[in-house]
């Protein structure tokens, strides 16, 4: 059924480093020996939200359980996305010249990135020469491969989505002043009517090859957004300008040997991927997974295919395309004044918090909602009640005047409770219902059965009453099994929790005495080292786990 797609794709080389196409991205790791990951480049025409923030930590998350899986070559890109005409105006009525406004922008991400422990190996900018030196590239390998052609183009174009639409994507609507408008029926924003001379690329020439990778290898996720494309591919495409006169604007990079136009920015963006990969040199591709937002799903599901198809390059092998957040079940947006700055919200509750709210709450299938209320309640309820608590009841002096941490026994299982039976019973089959959730990049669901096992352990303690057995019998075999086992289960989750969130992880484990070496996935097996160990220590100087947020 993919004969034609893959044809093409061996242009280049084989279509893939194994010897079919994986059907999921949980088996993809199998048949490949690196790790690619990426975020969307964000726009620089206004600062950072929590959208903006979501889609940056998925990425991270699923580039750091890919370092748990022991991935040794990783690249993990994120940067700015600094062209067009849009950054013109944004420039203008911030009143910077366009540089310095790029740069202020471009640094207010960055330090997204930073301060977010976002563990990105590039950052790339648009407005780089490395970039430039690949588009113009990119570009000239596509004309000489006879892709590209001049006319006179007309056509319904937004403004604020830097794109021309067909007609059938535009609807009537009524202007803030009451007057009838042309909106584009996606997102809503004012269109014109535009005709002007432009390079186009041959997009429906390979509208066939996408639309059979679509059915086929569904690489789109999840699944809703795979049939959306379908959808999208069945109506049809028409060829697509790539181009915009200079006399328009000329912030953007000059077609080659065409000074009067300028490369549109969606193309000049796209190749930001390959840039960081080291286009047109030596390079690493594909992707292994491409993060991004639902408004941006046609770019890089359809557009992006059909110009790597055109170049002969290999196809992404995952896209993961995630809704949007609302606020208080509100659409975010300035006109509303309800967008909500990252930062403050790091100030305000820390770093680790906001990791977890977004990935344990974000859904990518549907629309998350950011409520403050909700988010405190969660986090503390999560994090300090159940993750904290648990810690500090198992190495309290109180409790554990030893700080040790006594191997789990054989012979342990015939004193267990049955809580502290379905305890076990969980922890062990833990590890593959969380890497299985990790690796379809369903951080929530992981995130929920990591926080099922948490409270399973605080009723086993509740129910053995530690506080009891250690004053009558500290060596008595329930209390040294109730110990080990809760200990163990930190331990697991500890493991897991790093991809979501790695400062509490790591406190967690350097509580335990967990040597660096050992936070990996192949040692997250529970009880592995039952018969390696007799006795364990842990670390007097790691206590504070996560402190209680509030609420104003």
């Amino acid at each position: 059924m993919l004969s034609l797609v893959v044809r093409r794709l061996n242009l280049s080389g084989s279509w893939l480093n194994c010897k079919r196409v994986p059907r999921s991205i949980s088996e993809e790791v199998h048949c490949r020996k690196y790790s690619f990951v990426t975020t969307p480049i964000f726009y620089v025409n206004s600062t950072p939200h929590i959208g903006h923030l979501y889609s940056a930590l998925v990425a991270d998350a699923y580039s750091r359980f890919e370092i748990l899986r022991g991935e040794r070559s990783r690249v993990f890109a994120t940067g700015t996305d600094e062209h067009g005409m849009k950054i013109e105006k944004a420039a203008k009525e911030a009143g910077r010249d366009v540089k310095s406004h790029c740069d202020i922008i471009s640094a207010s991400f960055r330090r997204l990135s930073d301060e977010f422990n976002i563990s990105y190996t590039d950052f790339i900018r648009t407005t780089e020469e490395r970039h430039k030196t690949a588009v113009v590239h990119f570009w000239t390998e596509l004309n000489a491969r006879g892709h590209i052609y001049k006319q006179d183009y007309e056509g319904w174009y937004s403004v604020a989505d830097e794109t021309f639409l067909p007609d059938f994507h535009v609807l009537d609507a009524v202007g803030k002043d009451g007057q009838p408008i042309k909106v584009s029926a996606e997102s809503g924003h004012p269109v014109e009517w535009c005709k002007e001379e432009n390079y186009m690329f041959r997009l429906s020439k390979f509208i066939p090859d996408i639309l059979r990778w679509i059915e086929s290898e569904k690489p789109v996720y999840p699944a809703k957004f795979n049939t959306m494309v379908v959808n999208w591919l069945e109506e049809g495409f028409q060829d697509l300008s790539i181009s915009r006169p200079s006399s328009r604007f000329t912030w953007g990079i000059p077609v080659p040997g065409d000074s009067s136009q300028v490369i549109y920015v969606w193309l000049d963006a796209l190749i930001n991927y390959l840039t960081v990969a080291g286009y047109p040199g030596n390079h690493q591709w594909p992707t292994t997974v491409q993060v991004v937002g639902k408004d941006i799903l046609k770019f890089h599901a359809i557009y992006w295919p059909a110009v790597l198809l055109a170049h002969g390059l290999e196809l992404p092998r995952k896209i993961l395309c995630h809704s949007h957040w609302t606020i208080d079940n509100t659409k975010m947006s300035k006109s509303l004044g309800n967008v909500v700055d990252p930062f403050e919200l790091k100030n305000k509750f820390s770093c680790e918090a906001v990791r977890y709210f977004l990935l344990s709450q974000g859904v990518p299938h549907s629309d998350g909602n950011y409520n403050e209320g909700k988010m405190v309640k969660m986090v503390n309820t999560a994090l300090a009640d159940t993750l904290g608590n648990l810690l500090s009841r198992c190495s309290s002096l109180a409790l554990n005047p030893k700080l040790s941490w006594p191997s789990f026994a054989k012979t342990y299982t015939t004193v267990l409770s049955p809580e502290g039976q379905t305890l076990k019973t969980m922890l062990e089959s833990l590890p593959n219902d969380v890497e299985a959730s990790y690796a379809d990049l369903n951080f929530y669901r992981g995130c929920e059965n990591i926080q099922a096992v948490l409270r399973q352990a605080n009723l086993y303690v509740q129910d053995v009453k530690p506080w009891e057995l250690v004053k009558k019998s500290p060596d008595s075999p329930q209390l040294l099994a109730m110990m080990s086992l809760v200990l163990e289960t930190l331990r697991v989750t500890g493991i897991m929790l790093w991809p979501i969130i790695p400062e509490i992880s790591s406190t967690l484990l350097d509580r335990l005495n967990i040597p660096t070496s050992d936070r990996v996935w192949k040692q997250i097996r529970p009880f592995v080292w039952e018969d390696e160990f007799e006795e364990r220590c842990l670390n007097p100087d790691k206590n504070m786990l996560f402190r209680r947020i509030k609420s104003n």
